[in-house]
């Protein structure tokens, strides 16, 4: 027998735990993951350390952008077609065919469709208003 319950402040523990235990299951039925990380920093030179870049992860031949960031002052400089060059560099070294991320419409969408990604998806109200778009690229 198994209970239900609510975790009020949801741990950091609580995700390891199921991630963990759905890894082993997909790596059980699909093959080994390679799970690894991925990060690609953008640094001030005024010594204020991390100011953007970009983080994500590469797993089953697939790179996942979770997040790029460049400042808004930064912007125009050619930073973000470099830091998605360099992780999906990365990712080609890791074994990894294809990427993919997402973006909201107020976000960058027009700017990965100029570095070869494609939309695959979208989900239309999201938030209410806006859209998001889910893109890949064969690498």
């Amino acid at each position: 027998m198994a209970t239900i319950s609510v975790a009020r402040q949801p741990s950091e523990a609580i995700r390891a735990v199921l991630y963990d235990r759905l890894l082993a299951f997909n790596e059980a039925a699909s093959g080994e993951a390679a799970y690894a990380p991925l990060a690609v920093v953008i640094e001030d030179d005024d010594g204020r350390g991390i100011v953007g870049g970009l983080w994500g992860e590469t797993y089953y031949d697939w790179m996942f952008v979770e997040l790029l960031f460049v400042p808004e002052v930064l912007r125009g400089e050619g930073l973000g077609a470099r830091l998605l060059a360099e992780a999906e560099a990365i990712a080609r070294e890791r074994g990894c065919r294809h990427a993919w991320l997402d973006s909201y419409s107020f976000q960058a969408p027009g700017f990965y469709l100029k570095q070869g990604y494609e939309v695959f998806g979208t989900l239309p109200d999201y938030p209410r208003g806006v859209e998001r778009f889910f893109l890949r690229k064969r690498l």
